[in-house]
């Protein structure tokens, strides 16, 4: 499946506000093994004064799926919840009764806040990089 031109730049521009903006992205743990049925919650904390958070999912050799868009609210898709702790600049993903289908790659966004030129989302760089 060939994938859309706009979505490899979008995924370039990410990674380009990351080196740019220094600010810090981490989620844990870095691997999670679930068994169906067993839930579980990912942690997402950053290091910037921001105004949304995004999560997102992406199963091998497909491109990213959006998930949620917080701006301080809990929402919730399914057998996924997704709630943001300002204060402590934090998010929560939780799975409960966890399916063969969620399996895949959990990635978090944040964007900080914006100077009158440039606006970055900022996403967590994967364990190794």
């Amino acid at each position: 499946m060939k994938r859309p031109q706009g979505a490899s730049f979008w995924f370039i521009w990410l990674q380009i506000c990351w080196v740019r903006g220094q600010v810090k992205v981490d989620q844990s743990p870095g691997v999670l093994n679930l068994q169906e049925g067993k839930s579980s919650v990912l942690k997402c904390s950053y290091s910037s004064t921001m105004t949304t958070l995004q999560w997102f999912k992406q199963k091998p050799g497909e491109g990213l799926i959006f998930l949620f868009f917080l701006t301080g609210e809990t929402q919730q898709k399914g057998n996924l919840r997704a709630t943001l702790n300002t204060k402590e600049r934090q998010s929560s993903l939780y799975i409960t009764a966890s399916q063969p289908g969620d399996s895949a790659t959990y990635l978090c966004a944040i964007q900080a806040q914006c100077s009158p030129d440039i606006c970055c989302l900022y996403i967590n760089q994967a364990p190794g990089e």
